[in-house]
């Protein structure tokens, strides 16, 4: 029992893991693009725009690549070991799918990750990263 509840945590903590590198990835395209007509600086870090299109990069790549997320895996895998339930696809189908009642052929998911990851490289090209002076 015992090991249940922590199999269960470490599934949820994957989870939290799994839905912050969402968030990162969605909100850190509109901050670029809103930091950049406001003016601030910070969003142009060349560490945060590398991390930012290195993350959408791995999603991109597993998509055509038809790899499911290893964080998908490892938080089904645990799920398994709590005795609760899991669900197939991927991470982002699956919550789409219970968040908007939306099921699309896989297909769909490439495109609209392609197309995402197509805008975080323009807003490379329209707002480009700044190292920083050293002084």
């Amino acid at each position: 029992m015992a090991s249940e509840t922590f199999y269960h945590w470490l599934a949820n903590a994957v989870l939290t893991l799994h839905l912050s590198l969402v968030v990162f990835v969605v909100l850190g395209l509109l901050l670029v693009i809103v930091g950049n007509l406001c003016h601030w600086r910070w969003v142009n870090s060349l560490w945060f725009r590398m991390a930012h299109l290195a993350t959408i990069g791995v999603v991109v790549a597993e998509a055509w690549l038809g790899v499911v997320c290893p964080l998908t895996t490892l938080e089904m895998w645990l799920r398994s070991q709590a005795g609760t339930a899991t669900y197939a696809g991927s991470f982002i189908q699956y919550w789409f799918e219970q968040l908007l009642y939306y099921d699309a052929p896989e297909w769909v998911f490439i495109m609209v990750y392609s197309v995402f990851g197509l805008l975080v490289l323009v807003s490379w090209w329209i707002f480009p990263p700044r190292r920083r002076r050293s002084l």
